[in-house]
């Protein structure tokens, strides 16, 4: 394992990121629980790519939900509601990952639903470059139904309990701390041991960053 400043992490990933040697653009998974650093670490990534001159493309599994009443059959606090029903995986294939792997046409979208508006969303099609690079975040990357299409893989590892208290600091003023605590413990938190029960996610991946201190990273290269 390795531990370095956050410039180095950010380094040792563009680095990875320009070893996939793929005829499509890359598709690169920041997979992670909630409230990990998983859009930070994203966001940063893809800044990076760009001052190296890369194409990148910014998505995230947020604007792949289903519409509010489809979400929660299960109940608001349901871990299988949160495992099961959330995320249109299909859609996210259709019109994102098929399209930009290697028997697509570039031509992609990058959202399908505005979650916080409960509203269905048609962004413009767009062709992209063979060489681009699509960074995309979000928890449950690594399940059946997506797996197989990343070109790379990238977990961001962080002690679950820590989670919530980085959740009570980010939603303060939006939630209250006994609704935000609650929606972590009962829904998010079992539904990422059910994950990590069922698929394994971090056998599967190239990099595991270790994210308990983000300006203080550890990260270690997986062989799948």
């Amino acid at each position: 394992m390795d531990r370095g400043t956050r410039d180095e992490l950010l380094v040792r990933l563009a680095e990875a990121v320009g070893s996939v040697t793929v005829a499509h653009p890359t598709r690169v998974a920041v997979d992670g629980p909630p409230a990990a650093g998983k859009t930070t670490l994203a966001d940063e990534l893809a800044a990076l790519l760009r001052t190296r001159g890369r194409d990148v493309i910014r998505a995230t599994i947020d604007d792949f939900v289903f519409p509010r009443a489809q979400r929660y059959p299960r109940g608001e606090y349901s871990a299988e509601g949160c495992y099961f029903d959330a995320h249109d995986h299909a859609a996210l294939n259709r019109v994102l990952l098929d399209p930009l792997g290697p028997a697509g046409d570039r031509r992609c979208q990058t959202a399908v639903y505005d979650h916080a508006a409960d509203t269905v969303l048609s962004p413009p099609v767009t062709t992209v470059p063979a060489d681009a690079v699509l960074v995309f975040d979000g928890v449950f990357l690594m399940r059946p139904e997506l797996i197989d299409r990343w070109d790379l893989r990238i977990f961001v590892s962080t002690a679950l309990d820590r989670t919530v208290e980085r959740a009570l600091i980010r939603e303060r003023g939006v939630s209250s701390p006994a609704a935000v605590e609650r929606r972590w413990r009962e829904r998010y938190l079992p539904a990422q041991q059910l994950y990590f029960a069922t698929a394994r996610p971090t056998d599967h991946v190239d990099i595991i960053v270790h994210n308990d201190e983000p300006q203080r990273p550890a990260w270690q290269t997986r062989t799948r």
